[in-house]
């Protein structure tokens, strides 16, 4: 395909808008991506709807904020608790989000996952209140049944979906050649050695498989690592990155690891310290990541530090909000406290929670003060706002 036919053909002004956008989000990489639409035109012909759709998504928070209303720009939904790994300190596992079987014991208690119809309500509400991003998790999404044609019924909404790599189709792959809403991030956590010690044997080279076929059908694609003391110095080689674009993985997340417990009731019962960075090393760690950034075409994500940015934890609906598998909606992902359920309330209604309003408003339980978690490193008064707001625990059995 001839880049430069494509281009005269196209509007110069929305060839301006995309450049301009893309720079906001990383100078580096606005060449880069410009070329690889230019290769792929379907998304050249969706951006500039969603562009629009983006806009006005932004405009309705801006209104429901006028009305007391903080509605987050993401929605973080664990679409499934099925999962087909056990990763070595799933925080998914540990907050109650994957479906384990063997382990249910009172089956009058457990939990039912929302099928596609009440996802699909779920969705399409997000979008009326100015949600436009959709973070796909779980349990493994490719999963839940016809997941990548529930994404492509909201055209004015995103999809980010977070998969660990294995488990991907080949009806996944000819529906994914037509997708113009939806990026993928494979789970790794770096070397082959790495990745299969966590995810078990052979993970890594499936991983690796699935993001060079998602490159060939000219999906976006990227990687998520989670950052421990045992790998943090391999994403701090120049080498390891440099690979990565090679193989036209533009977005990286790197997510710090958090201590493989639910949420604790106090400081005391804090686990795995070992693999969390110590302070000198997430030091050293994050001067590293800046100079990726200044220096690299590729768009890294690094959980927690960059929500210093925006005043400390994005939870409970500053800049995302969580649902469980079963419905339920928590401040984030690892946290396993709500008050509402959507199977029998809206999204607008638990937004609008005591438990979320009180949580923005108590500022100091956003610091996450060298943790990677905020409402890891508050849990004494986390534990007692649950208890003020008549908060329940979510991490009960899954059927």
């Amino acid at each position: 395909m001839d880049l430069k036919i494509i281009g005269k053909n196209l509007n110069k002004a929305n060839i301006k808008i995309l450049k301009d956008t893309l720079n906001k989000i990383n100078p580096n990489i606005g060449k880069k991506l410009i070329s690889w639409v230019l290769q792929h035109p379907r998304y050249l012909k969706s951006f500039f709807p969603l562009y629009q759709a983006y806009s006005n998504a932004r405009q309705i928070r801006e209104e429901e904020l006028k009305n007391g209303l903080q509605v987050p720009s993401t929605l973080i939904i664990s679409i499934t608790p099925r999962c087909n790994l056990n990763c070595e300190g799933c925080y998914s596992s540990t907050a109650g989000n994957i479906q384990r079987p063997k382990n249910v014991k009172n089956k009058t208690q457990a939990k039912t996952p929302l099928n596609r119809e009440q996802w699909r309500k779920v969705i399409k509400e997000a979008g009326e209140i100015g949600i436009f991003v959709n973070i796909i998790a779980g349990g493994e999404p490719f999963l839940f049944p016809e997941l990548i044609g529930l994404c492509e019924e909201f055209k004015d909404q995103t999809f980010v979906i977070f998969t660990n790599g294995t488990t991907l189709t080949k009806a996944d792959y000819n529906l994914l050649k037509c997708s113009t809403n939806l990026a993928i991030i494979v789970s790794i956590e770096g070397s082959p050695e790495f990745t299969d010690k966590r995810r078990g044997t052979g993970v890594y080279k499936k991983a690796l498989n699935t993001i060079k076929s998602l490159d060939q059908i000219g999906v976006p694609t990227g990687i998520s690592a989670t950052v421990t003391r045992m790998n943090f110095r391999y994403w701090m080689n120049p080498e390891n990155i440099d690979n990565l674009i090679k193989q036209n993985i533009r977005i990286l997340f790197l997510i710090e690891y958090i201590p493989q417990a639910p949420l604790p009731q106090s400081k005391t019962e804090l686990t795995d310290h070992s693999l969390l960075l110590k302070p000198e090393e997430r030091k050293e760690f994050r001067a590293r990541i800046l100079k990726f950034r200044s220096t690299n075409p590729i768009f890294i994500i690094h959980s927690p530090k960059d929500e210093e940015y925006f005043g400390g934890c994005v939870s409970a609906g500053r800049g995302f909000a969580h649902i469980t598998p079963a419905g339920d909606l928590t401040p984030c992902p690892v946290s396993n406290i709500a008050t509402h359920n959507l199977t029998n309330s809206t999204l607008r209604e638990g937004l609008a929670s005591p438990l979320f309003k009180e949580i923005c408003k108590n500022e100091h339980l956003l610091e996450t003060e060298g943790m990677p978690c905020a409402l890891f490193a508050h849990p004494e008064e986390v534990s007692a706002l649950a208890k003020l707001v008549g908060a329940y625990k979510t991490d009960l059995d899954i059927l």
